[in-house]
């Protein structure tokens, strides 16, 4: 049994991971400013603080810690404040990153046009767009870089024992973005979903379920230490070819439909704003590395899809996530 601390915990794959945690009989501590509650009881210790704050090292004060895995970092400053507050009492520091990483690089293709390896990494960033949208996912990308870069050099100088996990898109039961759901809601709707420029591009997501059990497996492994490593699914459909199989799953007719992305922007609509997974902001990544060193094995698509949409249809009084707001706009255009 490990003593393991979860910064954030309280949404989603932090969710998952507790759960999966507690599954496998370790003692789980979470860390975060507790607004939002958890479902753990009495299963679990709570240390509360935001971590811009004083409040983080002094929690943290005499605490100590066989791992512990942080959802929350998305700064250097971040990264640093955990090495403030538990350098030489946490034996294995989990830093959850992003495929991002590579996409705000020099020269980066988005989306990329083979899926990015580990080795991709080095390079200078790409000037910040000017785009207000743009730029916020350009900064959560330089963000996460900034964090790896600080546990990198802690590991140069003091052995410092991080690992790096790099996630593309998560899907999963109860996301609270609602991405994949916008595409189960416009199925269940009857009438066409409407994919940007057809959707042609490939898209390799990972399950949040996958996610936990790799976190669960990996803490405390003294060969990852020092090292980054992308988590996803073998799988790499083109964007309409996972809308169809979720039509397929949902029991529905496929009605997946192209529309011109310069007509949605004619018509003051973002193509994401309609079809989450149409971003230019979407990584498309390589496992082989996790696959070869860590034995990380992903669920099949069609498998995990299944639990997300089972998922779905057991909850009857959902509301609609943000992204169908705009429903009935997008139809507007496909019948002009």
């Amino acid at each position: 049994m490990a003593r393991v601390l979860v910064i954030g915990g309280s949404r989603f794959v932090g969710l998952r991971l507790v759960w999966t945690l507690l599954a496998q009989g370790h003692e789980v501590t979470t860390l975060n400013r507790g607004s939002h509650q958890d479902p753990f009881g009495s299963r679990i210790g709570r240390l509360h603080a935001d971590r811009s704050s004083p409040d983080f090292l002094k929690v943290l004060a005499t605490a100590s810690f066989d791992a512990a895995v942080d959802f929350q970092a998305y700064s250097g400053n971040h990264a640093r404040g955990v090495l403030a507050a538990l350098r030489d009492r946490v034996g294995h520091y989990v830093l959850v990153s992003s495929g991002q990483v590579y996409l705000v690089r020099e020269g980066a293709a988005r989306p990329p046009a083979a899926p990015l390896r580990e080795d991709d990494y080095p390079g200078g960033l790409m000037v910040a767009p000017t785009d207000l949208r743009d730029h916020a996912e350009w900064a959560y990308g330089v963000g996460k870089r900034d964090a790896e870069d600080a546990l990198w050099q802690a590991f140069q100088e003091h052995r410092f024992p991080y690992t790096a996990l790099r996630l593309p898109m998560v899907d999963g039961e109860h996301d609270p973005s609602g991405r994949l759901e916008g595409y189960l809601w416009r199925i269940l709707d009857g009438r066409p979903v409407l994919l940007p420029d057809g959707g042609s591009a490939s898209v390799r997501h990972v399950y949040s379920g996958d996610v936990a059990r790799a976190v669960a497996s990996l803490v405390g492994n003294p060969q990852a230490f020092g090292q980054a490593y992308n988590l996803c699914q073998d799988e790499m459909p083109t964007l309409r070819q996972l809308v169809d199989l979720l039509a397929d799953l949902m029991g529905a007719p496929r009605r997946s439909r192209a529309i011109d992305g310069d007509t949605l922007l004619a018509a003051g609509i973002r193509p994401e704003q309609i079809s989450p997974f149409s971003t230019p902001w979407m990584s498309l990544l390589d496992p082989g590395k996790a696959q070869r060193d860590l034995g990380f094995h992903h669920q099949p698509l069609e498998a995990y899809l299944g639990h997300i949409v089972a998922s779905f249809c057991s909850r009857p009084f959902a509301l609609p996530p943000e992204s169908y707001t705009l429903r009935t706009r997008e139809l507007e255009l496909l019948d002009a």
